[in-house]
């Protein structure tokens, strides 16, 4: 077969091909900790489970609404309005199978080839790999270490050209576990404002913070119009196998994406939907709980890496991950994720695969037990030894 050029534009995320090579050494009989996936290592709540279920036994396995089922839109809308104050509609709301299709519609709808796109980098590499895919210049925005892993704002306004179609956001973010303050969301959507340039939000890890009240740029004087909130239920309530999310965005937006999804994946699986519902209208003990644990797992985690030499970590704010900085070991980070995997029996992701300004990083998810993390922690601090000697 002759391929289309457009497809060697695609990347990947990399936790995946982790996994497979972690498993295939678990299958020699290695003893291998995963630090490597992005998922809760939690059961999803009992209730979500039955109302699935339930939906199941009641016959919801046919085709519904492209857009997804109006019940679960306005459920959706109510959440967003009341946990964001802002005010939404149903009709601004489309659900998709999980919530990387709002990366690739939002992506596919506003933008065209030659256009540029500015994104965080490091960031999750599909913002990067959708924005190629759709034959455009992806434009990085540093998120740096010593700001906590904000952006520069001054350097934003600096980025957007005539070209610039859209501004992708993420907070809390996956890989650095850092929040954008909301004096600097504010001046986002400044220069989202002033520009015309519409801000893609990407919010999944919402609900997962620890120390900070969440904070949000659709929120701030002239946004709604310009904000695409990408949000879902993987993350918050352990589902990342019912592959439920959503977008909430201008009607307009909102009427291109259901087109997109009905040529894409014709609707959301209904069942799950019926799950999310649940999930929407509680109770949220487990929610609490499960973050509460995270936090737990997250100070044992940095306080164990900031004692071994070579490694320095910061306290991440949101999200379940760790970007420890290990330049000091003096090794490239892909160098040193595959000596932690291949040698420590610690599957860990290379800084460099969120983006260039990566190099020098790791990334450690902390779903994974307190047990596993402290087995994890003892194999980290050999491998450093080793490499620093």
């Amino acid at each position: 077969m002759k391929f289309a050029d457009r497809m060697a534009l695609l990347g990947t995320e990399s936790a995946f091909e982790v996994l497979v090579k972690a498993r295939a050494l678990e299958a020699r009989g290695r003893d291998v900790v995963h630090l490597e996936i992005g998922e809760p290592d939690f059961d999803t709540p009992r209730h979500i489970v039955e109302a699935g279920q339930k939906a199941l036994d009641e016959g919801y396995t046919h085709y519904g609404p492209s857009a997804g089922l109006p019940e679960l839109r306005e459920a959706i809308a109510r959440d967003v309005s009341s946990f964001r104050g802002i005010s939404v509609t149903p009709d601004q709301v489309v659900v998709t199978p999980g919530a990387k299709p709002i990366i690739f519609y939002t992506i596919l709808a506003l933008v065209q080839s030659g256009d540029e796109v500015i994104y965080p980098n490091p960031g999750f590499p599909i913002y990067e790999s959708v924005i190629k895919f759709a034959g455009a210049k992806p434009v990085p925005i540093p998120l740096r270490e010593e700001r906590d892993f904000s952006l520069d704002v001054d350097e934003l306004a600096d980025l957007v050209t005539g070209r610039t179609r859209l501004i992708i956001i993420n907070s809390p973010q996956n890989p650095t576990g850092g929040i954008l303050p909301q004096e600097d969301l504010k001046a986002i959507a400044r220069v989202s404002a002033a520009h015309g340039v519409p801000v893609l939000a990407d919010e999944i890890y919402s609900r997962i913070l620890y120390d900070d009240d969440f904070h949000h740029i659709s929120a701030c004087d002239g946004m709604q119009d310009l904000t695409i909130i990408l949000d879902g239920f993987s993350k918050t309530y352990a589902m990342t196998g019912w592959r439920i999310g959503y977008g909430v965005m201008p009607t307009d937006l909102a009427e291109h994406t259901t087109r997109l999804m009905t040529n894409s994946n014709s609707c959301t699986a209904s069942f799950t939907q019926h799950a999310a519902l649940a999930a929407l209208q509680g109770p949220h003990d487990a929610v609490t709980e499960m973050v509460a644990e995270f936090k737990r797992r997250r100070d044992i985690f940095v306080e164990g890496l900031n004692a071994i030499p070579g490694i320095r970590c910061a306290l991440p704010r949101g999200a379940f991950y760790l970007f420890p900085n290990i330049a000091s070991l003096g090794r490239p980070s892909k160098e040193v994720a595959e000596v932690l995997l291949n040698r420590g029996n610690v599957a860990a992701l290379a800084g460099p695969d969120f983006g260039e300004y990566g190099e020098g990083y790791l990334r450690f998810s902390y779903a994974n037990s307190i047990e596993n993390i402290r087995k994890a922690l003892d194999r980290i601090a050999d491998i450093a030894a080793t490499l620093k000697a």
